[in-house]
């Protein structure tokens, strides 16, 4: 029991560092398009964070359900991003977390707070008063509005998680391949230095 305590607080010291730099990124890149935009790409990038937390939880919900023995075989036969996929199915709960819980919950986070600068271009659109009962009103529409469309694609991408896990983590796994194919020229070259 101790040796899983152990394992969990190193685990959880990671992934809380990883958070706050994932979230302090997040949050720059949306400060900075929210400041410098219109309504329409304030739109555009609060619906980007709830596809990317939609896309995230559908990732964290395969890795949890997939099923290692599938990639094996794909691996024997030499499929690409089979390898990856059996990587991410042997550190199933770390996947699960950072996805679910990292990457999704990051950008709920960030989608809320983009809203903000979304609910004052839409104020001042209509030009409504901060202290207006229409202020309340947009504020609370808009929230419930992007919380629906949050669930609710997280709702309708879970079943698709659990009966396509198989497919998800392989597409996955080959995007991991090739970016660890991108990866590969630097790390000759470091090698090659010394």
């Amino acid at each position: 029991m101790w040796k899983h305590i152990r394992t969990s607080l190193v685990w959880s010291t990671k992934i809380s560092i990883l958070t706050f730099f994932l979230a302090l990124i997040f949050a720059v890149l949306s400060s900075l398009f929210s400041q410098a935009s219109n309504l329409i790409l304030s739109i555009i990038v609060v619906l980007i964070f709830i596809v990317i937390g939609i896309i995230a939880d559908t990732i964290g919900m395969a890795a949890a359900t997939a099923n290692e023995k599938n990639f094996h075989a794909m691996a024997a036969e030499k499929v690409v991003g089979a390898k990856k996929g059996v990587y991410i199915t042997k550190n199933a709960p770390v996947f699960s977390s950072l996805f679910n819980d990292v990457m999704g919950d990051i950008a709920g986070i960030i989608s809320g707070a983009a809203s903000v600068t979304l609910l004052v271009q839409l104020m001042k659109l209509f030009n409504i008063d901060e202290l207006s009962i229409w202020n309340l009103v947009f504020s609370v529409i808009l929230t419930a509005l992007i919380a629906a469309l949050t669930v609710g694609g997280k709702a309708v991408c879970k079943s698709i998680a659990i009966y396509q896990s198989t497919n998800i983590i392989l597409f996955t796994g080959k995007i991991l391949h090739y970016i660890s194919l991108i990866g590969k020229p630097f790390t000759r070259k470091k090698n090659n230095t010394h």
